[in-house]
């Protein structure tokens, strides 16, 4: 393929932006053998450049230079350098901000300024909090009989394989490389084939900050292909991924018919938030709005079902109208929007689909429903009332802006309605009682649940999913476990 690494795309401002297009192998761009890839603004419905994907002879050239890279340097780096050099990509990080959440809009089509100030910010805390971590992976000693000396290793895994989603693409990435790459491990990471360019980005930096070749290695290409080849290769030691449920067993059947390599799954979601009848409804509808709008509900934890006490139904509903009214569509580079389009054509029609399904099913539309302009892939901010826990929109995972609303009795049927689900992200609870709180936070089925509050997220603690949402856990010190594998040693003192 001709095609040049580096291209120039011009965004709605009619500022020039320069883009990578290439393969990040071994610390250099190189041409990919896979189709080239056309990235899509869903803004315009144009074509933003085109990017060359992986074949399998490129999944094993880029596995091969992280193999090769572990075994004869980055094992070998102090546990402080590594440190240093996580901090330092965490400065260059800082420095291009701008540039990276530019990226990150202009191939998703979220708001900049969200960009910019939660998922690129958040990023780099994330990659400061694990440069603490370093040097503080610790085994332990441990007194069994007189004669022995016994003590645990937390090793490196090795090569670690990773698959991202489309719809954080910097944060996704941050959460697989920080504790990845603080643990001593190497990394090949596919990004999504609809958000590539702020990882080639990024690939810039690590190279800047010092890392050695082969430590960061990052490619793109389609799921069945790219993704495939990387989930079933024998040098992998560990595939990290996030995104649906169906892919998730794909990357398990890839790990069973290979080399059992450890798994790390956050998948699906369909998120329950239960209104009490004592809560502070004002709170509730901002937060539980924010719970499912933000990102413009292209998020695995979206809080896509509401359910409300059924004494207060007819106030929140009013109430959280209110606050979807003010939800800003619009160009991701106006400083005021709030909501741009949806990821794609595919899923711009599988979002109006399921509104098409909930009106037949028999709920209510009370606000919103329908494409938002006649150009890009904008879907209005949707609220169903009237909804029952049995409807496929209370059910099917629908990623994006479109919310049903169910009443409830009692706290015991509000949980046994959460938890009605195959999935178990998360979870919340709105209400004043700390007894409710509580019971409602130990009786969900999901490994996070809010109290008065909904998609708030900390670098040290931990996420990741119950039942069909999958297992392992990203963020927090829980996430050192995932990347690293405990060796004990046994000494026999007369021996020496």
């Amino acid at each position: 393929m001709t095609q040049k690494n580096i291209q120039t795309v011009r965004l709605s401002s009619g500022k020039e932006i320069e883009v990578f297009t290439h393969l990040f192998i071994n610390n250099e761009f190189v041409p990919g053998h896979g189709p080239l890839i056309e990235t899509i603004n869903p803004v315009t419905e144009q074509v933003i450049c085109s990017v060359h994907s992986a074949d399998e002879n490129d999944v094993n050239a880029a596995v091969f230079a992280a193999k090769t890279c572990f075994q004869t340097t980055w094992r070998k780096v102090a546990p402080v350098e590594r440190g240093r050099l996580l901090n330092r990509l965490a400065d260059l990080m800082e420095r291009d901000k701008n540039e990276l959440a530019t990226l990150d809009a202009l191939d998703n089509g979220k708001a900049f300024t969200i960009a910019r100030d939660v998922d690129i910010t958040d990023s780099i805390a994330c990659f400061r909090y694990y440069a603490g971590w370093a040097d503080k992976i610790h085994g332990k000693t441990m007194d069994t009989t007189f004669d022995k000396i016994c003590y645990t290793r937390h090793e490196a895994l090795g090569v670690v394989g990773a698959i991202i989603p489309w719809n954080y693409p910097t944060m996704m990435a941050t959460w697989k490389f920080a504790p990845a790459l603080a643990t001593g491990n190497c990394i090949v990471l596919k990004t999504s084939e609809l958000t590539p360019l702020s990882l080639y980005k990024f690939a810039t930096l690590c190279k800047e900050a010092g890392f050695p070749p082969g430590t960061v290695n990052i490619i793109t290409g389609y799921g069945h292909t790219t993704g495939a080849y990387l989930s079933a290769h024998p040098d992998i030691s560990k595939m990290a991924f996030t995104g649906s449920t169906s892919t998730g067993r794909k990357i398990m059947d890839g790990s069973s018919t290979s080399n059992l390599k450890k798994l790390q799954l956050e998948l699906g979601g369909k998120s329950a938030q239960i209104v009490c009848a004592d809560a502070n409804l004002q709170l509730a509808a901002v937060q539980s709005a924010g719970g499912i709008f933000n990102n413009h509900g292209q998020s695995c934890n979206a809080g896509s079902r509401i359910l409300v006490h059924e004494s207060v139904h007819d106030e929140f509903v009013g109430l959280f109208i209110e606050e979807a009214k003010k939800i800003k569509l619009g160009d991701p580079f106006d400083e005021d929007t709030f909501q741009g389009p949806l990821i794609s054509k595919g899923q711009f029609e599988k979002v109006l689909g399921y509104i098409d399904i909930g009106k037949k099913e028999g709920a209510k539309v009370a606000f919103g429903g329908n494409r938002w302009g006649d150009k890009g892939y904008y879907v209005e901010p949707t609220v169903f009332i009237h909804c029952n826990n049995k409807m496929r929109i209370m059910q099917e995972e629908i990623f994006g802006p479109v919310v049903g609303i169910a009443t409830f009795k009692t706290v015991e049927e509000a949980i046994a309605l959460a938890n009605d689900s195959v999935y178990g992200l998360a979870g919340g609870v709105y209400t004043k009682s700390l007894d409710t709180a509580i019971t409602v936070s130990n009786e969900l089925q999901a490994g996070t649940v809010w109290v008065n509050a909904f998609d708030v997220f900390d670098q040290s603690t931990p996420f990741g999913g119950y039942k069909q949402s999958g297992f392992g856990k990203e963020l927090g010190k829980y996430a050192l476990q995932e990347y690293t594998q405990v060796k004990v040693v046994k000494i026999l003192r007369d021996g020496l």
